[in-house]
């Protein structure tokens, strides 16, 4: 998409929600929820949005209509984050770290080595210190959480190199996203953190700028990585929760029964993403395999010890005391 045509897609997205205010009489036209990703369409998320969109245009009868952009159509997260706080977009969904520089103690939902499994993750979405969070990014940013998605566990690629033991990682470049948390984990490692937008990664990785990157399992197949990576390192060193966000005006100005249905419709959905891409992270190892990368499983506890002794303490101030220990303990 030309910047010309973003532009005119973020213009457009303002003025469909200032529909929301008409009478029901006058409006000819279904209120449009435009919707941003990152990710491709062949992504469990991407599709957990189209799944959201059939149903909440069914059960609302046609009043709602939600638009899905992927693949970076819109630009960067950031530039889609950064629409959604000025309501030129009404949706996005993005990861906790990215979030957090808006609200900086919501990164350590992200943070490496916090979360036991997927379930002990998925324990975040009730937890009053999670609520509390919520509040202030309404407040201070005019957004709000509507969900929490299981985006997998992330693991290192590396395009020429094998990687057993955290010396291996000395001086590598490491594709990381524009996040702190993400860059203090990687030069825990050693490694020469490396900020890459992921609608650019491909690139970037085919053409050496860069030796690896991480991510999910899901994610690197969708994205075509091993095409451009030879090693697959099962570190598991996050294990990432993605958030739905929303702007809070534009929820404010939908009747009660429409945000149910778009409420029921993301939970719905939601748990449908989340048991895919389990499946999918289940049978990847082999299929990575098949299609010849090598898969090494390193010494993991040579990842884990330096990133705990460096980045809680780091970010401590920025989390707030207490709050890492209180999310590990869920």
């Amino acid at each position: 998409m030309t910047s010309y045509s973003r532009r005119k897609v973020l213009a457009g997205g303002a003025l469909a929600m200032a529909g929301i205010a008409m009478p029901t009489v006058l409006r000819a036209q279904a209120t449009v929820i435009r919707w941003g990703e990152m990710l491709p369409t062949t992504h469990p998320q991407v599709q957990m949005i189209d799944r959201i969109a059939a149903t909440v245009k069914d059960k609302s009868g046609g009043r709602l209509e939600i638009q899905s952009f992927p693949n970076g159509q819109l630009g960067s997260g950031k530039d889609m984050m950064d629409s959604v706080v000025s309501g030129a977009l009404q949706m996005t969904t993005d990861g906790a770290a990215a979030l957090g520089a808006l609200l900086p103690q919501l990164s350590v939902i992200e943070a490496p080595y916090l979360w036991r499994d997927a379930a002990h993750m998925s324990k975040v979405a009730t937890a009053p210190v999670f609520a509390k969070m919520n509040d202030e990014l309404v407040t201070k940013r005019g957004l709000r959480m509507l969900a929490v998605t299981y985006y997998g566990q992330r693991h290192l690629t590396t395009g020429s190199k094998e990687v057993k033991t955290v010396d291996d990682m000395a001086g590598f470049k490491l594709r990381v996203p524009p996040v702190d948390t993400f860059r203090a984990m990687a030069e825990a490692w050693g490694a020469q953190a490396t900020p890459i937008n992921f609608n650019e990664l491909y690139l970037a990785l085919s053409q050496g700028a860069v030796d690896g990157q991480e991510n999910p399992l899901p994610t690197i197949a969708s994205a075509k990585l091993p095409e451009v990576q030879k090693y697959l390192v099962l570190t598991g060193h996050i294990i990432t929760p993605r958030l739905v966000i929303a702007n809070e005006s534009a929820l404010q100005q939908f009747s009660a029964q429409d945000r149910e249905i778009l409420d029921a419709a993301i939970a719905e959905a939601v748990i449908w993403q989340d048991a895919e891409l389990a499946s999918q992270e289940a049978s990847l190892v082999d299929t990575f395999k098949q299609q010849g990368m090598t898969v090494i499983e390193p010494d993991v506890e040579s990842f884990r010890k330096p990133v705990l002794e460096q980045v809680p303490p780091k970010f401590e101030e920025k989390w707030g005391a207490g709050t890492w220990d209180a999310l590990a303990a869920l």
